[in-house]
């Protein structure tokens, strides 16, 4: 019996904004559409709750540039917000416009 990892969900309050910011960063289209879902792509999805974010994420996506400066000014363009500077020259941590955190790397 094996496992394979079929996709990542970040929650929202907000599924369509969210769904907007992320499809724009990533270039994903919205392959699947319901009340309190949206899939992007094959692997990632957002799923409607409640509550708004309150907590510093257990699991967060690494997003790799091909080119930083520009991945960052595109992310910052479409809503996220940086948080704090860059580790090691390598990895910076940023928050969608819900709070949910990610990473862009240099590539």
């Amino acid at each position: 019996m094996g496992l394979r990892l079929g996709g990542v969900v970040a929650d929202a309050t907000d599924v369509d904004r969210l769904a907007r910011f992320w499809s724009e960063l990533l270039g994903l289209e919205v392959t699947r559409r319901e009340q309190d879902w949206i899939s992007l792509g094959r692997h990632f999805a957002l799923q409607r709750v409640p509550e708004p974010k309150t907590a510093k994420n257990r699991v967060h996506v690494d997003l790799v540039a091909d080119g930083f400066p520009e991945a960052v000014a595109r992310a910052a363009a479409l809503g996220a917000t940086a948080v704090g500077e860059m580790h090691e020259n390598l990895w910076q941590v940023w928050q969608d416009p819900e709070g949910n955190e990610f990473c862009i790397c240099v590539s």
